[in-house]
């Protein structure tokens, strides 16, 4: 629903619309007014509205009838709709209420009444609207994770029947393992955040501090992804401190934000380049981490959403993009009460920068 919600009139009568306008006026509606019912159902795609206040006795097509059509429509069967209407009869209210009506409000039309139910009935359609977009958001995420979930268990299958059937010489055959184990390290890299985001989400996660060697931290992470690094020829520049700089972190947690940083920008580098690994103890404490990379940047406008799930940078063919692992490095970053952030990497590319204070 937008952020003014939009309410359509029907009544044959234009004094009773001014009244409703009056009513509301103040309340940030968008009103339309339609004269007839048959107008109504003709332009409802014009007026897209998010609650109908329909008057029940209408000539020609009367306010049940207009209710009844609107109702056997799945586009609008979601749209709330309020009879408005001179009837008392208990059963002739019920009637109303058998049409697919979801409230009534009786005339004359008392103001704070009419906001009241207003406000209810545009409340239980933002909840509808809302979970339409979680269900979107569900469906593209399953298809998404389902995707990302294949592309490496359909590589360790093959690599695996290949290792099976074929006369393959030793070095080939030591090739075809470390395939098979660079895709099974993906598999369960993304399964794990999926599983740790779930975690932090729900607030169950609880960090794990302990203090652990930050050079000795980089350095592990950087020979897990050499094997993904050399597929495309990538050159791996390390930055560190020496040995000896201690970080106060969930070990496990750190690593993925630093192999999924380290993933993600091996993934849009272009081939022959290089991605840069520095890590800093700063001097009042706390660390700072950056991941460079040389593929094509991130624009402005899309730092402002890469960090949320299921968003993703430009799309690249044959690039596997799920848009879940800067999310996971954000909620983990910020579950340590630190930071990340983007910025240019002169002349191609990217730097994302996670910053620790001591507390």
């Amino acid at each position: 629903m937008d952020s003014q919600p939009s309410i359509l009139v029907i009544d044959d009568e234009p004094d009773n619309f001014d009244v409703v306008e009056t009513l509301l006026d103040g309340e940030n509606y968008q009103i339309y007014y339609s004269p007839s019912g048959q107008q109504a159902l003709n332009r409802l795609d014009s007026f897209q509205p998010d609650l109908i206040l329909l008057d029940v006795m209408m000539p020609d097509l009367d306010g049940m009838e207009v209710c009844r059509h609107i109702k056997a429509d799945p586009q609008w069967q979601a749209v709330p709709i309020i009879m408005v209407t001179a009837l008392t009869d208990k059963e002739d209210l019920a009637r109303c209420l058998a049409t697919g009506a979801d409230d009534f409000i009786s005339k004359p039309v008392n103001g704070v009444e009419l906001r009241a139910r207003v406000h209810s009935m545009l409340r239980i359609k933002q909840q509808y609207d809302n979970m339409q977009v979680l269900l979107k958001l569900r469906e593209d995420m399953v298809n998404m994770i389902v995707h990302d979930l294949r592309n490496p268990l359909t590589s360790i299958v093959l690599g695996a029947e290949i290792l099976r059937l074929s006369s393959l010489s030793p070095e080939q055959q030591q090739g075809k393992v470390d395939q098979i184990l660079v895709a099974g390290q993906q598999l369960q890299s993304l399964i794990d955040s999926l599983l740790i985001m779930a975690k932090l989400e729900s607030g169950k996660m609880v960090l794990n501090y302990t203090e652990v060697d930050l050079c000795t931290l980089c350095m592990s992470a950087l020979a897990d992804i050499e094997a993904i690094a050399n597929q495309k020829n990538l050159t791996l520049i390390r930055e560190l401190p020496e040995p000896g700089g201690i970080v106060a972190v969930d070990a496990v947690i750190f690593r993925r934000v630093l192999d999924n940083l380290l993933s993600n920008a091996i993934k849009f580098s272009p081939y022959k380049s290089q991605v840069t690994l520095r890590g800093e103890c700063l001097a009042a404490g706390g660390v700072k981490v950056q991941v460079a990379d040389s593929g094509s940047g991130i624009s402005l406008e899309l730092r402002q959403i890469i960090f949320e799930k299921y968003e993703i940078g430009t799309p690249i063919p044959e690039v596997s993009q799920i848009g879940l692992g800067l999310a996971f490095c954000k909620m983990a970053i910020e579950a340590h009460s630190g930071s990340i952030t983007i910025e240019d990497n002169y002349p191609n590319g990217t730097i994302f920068t996670v910053l620790l204070k001591n507390e």
